[in-house]
């Protein structure tokens, strides 16, 4: 059998198709090779060096940033711990005035129980009533109680309050009371007189009895009508002074406090310090009687109860009724010193 041979014909399709091929692979290549030039490539580097300054600008920006913002966050960690402690201090404060508050009204209620009664004492003081009440002064020492004062002390000091409103409006008055306490005294083993900031009226006999006699009594009321040291109108000093020098258990001392008004301080402290000062024997008796006579001076010379007066009756209502003694307050009917002999009113704040 015969073979037949097949003519092979190059430029059949397969032929063609490979020329093709390799024809577009070297277009390809001559466009990358175009593309990624030298001129394209130094665009490139130009584009990414400008995106790295900017991003590097960029960076900069954003930690300056952060370092404003830290800060601002520190000091708001300061402000806020600040405010933490204002907190605290104002919540300190609070309370104090809370408990400060607190005291106030107690004494304002007391002040206005005692300016009540007042009033009501000044309405319904009678004829009678005064006529007993000048009586006293005539009385004498038969009994241990006069007039509602005990009289059984061997030793009695004076504490007088010498300020302007009481040597404008009651200094006469004054000089007829001290003559009175020593006439219910017709003798006693010794005796003192101090102002209300504790100061002696002689002062060679300061920490140490007067002998009682007649001409040292004279002298006493012949000296207190020029006497006028400074006086702050609160009795604390003289009190706690003469207790301390002259408070004794083998004595039996009563004070006699003589004032018009209480011009500053806590009522409720004055008393703790008094009772701290003149403590109790072991018999319940305090180391020294405290007697009081107030003298409405500022409602002589302003027409009106005072503050101020009032706080004085309370504080010595509470010292007398603590300390075995009787506290007097005397009427508004009295006239103001004309200068007889004694200092001229001080006018203007009587201090």
């Amino acid at each position: 059998m015969s073979k037949t041979r097949r003519s092979v014909d190059v430029f059949n399709l397969s032929f063609l198709d490979v020329v093709s091929c390799g024809f577009g692979a070297v277009v390809l290549l001559l466009v990358i090779v175009k593309v990624s030039g030298p001129d394209q490539i130094a665009r490139i580097a130009e584009d990414l060096t400008a995106t790295v300054q900017r991003l590097q600008q960029e960076n900069v920006r954003i930690v300056r940033e952060t370092q404003r913002v830290d800060t601002a966050l520190a000091g708001t960690r300061d402000a806020l711990a600040a405010a933490r402690a204002s907190l605290a201090s104002l919540e300190d404060e609070r309370a104090r005035l809370s408990a400060k508050i607190a005291i106030q009204d107690r004494e304002y209620a007391a002040q206005s129980a005692i300016e009540a009664e007042l009033r009501t004492a000044q309405q319904s003081l009678s004829e009678e009533m005064r006529r007993l009440l000048d009586a006293q002064s005539r009385a004498t020492v038969d009994n241990a109680v006069i007039g509602g004062i005990p009289v059984d002390s061997e030793y009695i000091i004076f504490i007088i309050d010498t300020s302007g409103s009481m040597h404008g409006a009651a200094w006469p008055l004054v000089l007829s009371k001290v003559e009175q306490v020593l006439r219910i005294y017709p003798e006693v083993r010794g005796f003192q007189v101090m102002n209300d900031m504790g100061n002696y009226m002689f002062s060679h006999y300061a920490g140490r009895w007067i002998p009682d006699t007649p001409a040292r009594r004279e002298t006493v009321i012949k000296r207190l009508r020029t006497w006028a040291p400074f006086s702050n109108s609160s009795p604390v000093e003289g009190i706690t002074r003469s207790i301390r020098q002259f408070a004794a258990g083998d004595k039996k001392i009563s004070l006699y406090i003589f004032g018009d008004d209480f011009a500053a301080g806590s009522v409720e402290a004055v008393v703790r310090a008094v009772d701290q000062a003149n403590y109790v024997d072991t018999d319940g008796n305090p180391r020294v009687r405290i007697h009081a006579i107030g003298f409405p001076t500022l409602f002589a010379l302003q027409g009106d109860i005072s503050e101020n007066s009032t706080r004085f009756a309370a504080l010595m209502r509470a010292l007398a009724q603590d300390n075995g003694g009787s506290f007097v307050g005397l009427n508004s009917r009295f006239e103001p010193p004309r200068h007889r002999g004694g200092p001229p009113a001080r006018r203007g704040g009587f201090r």
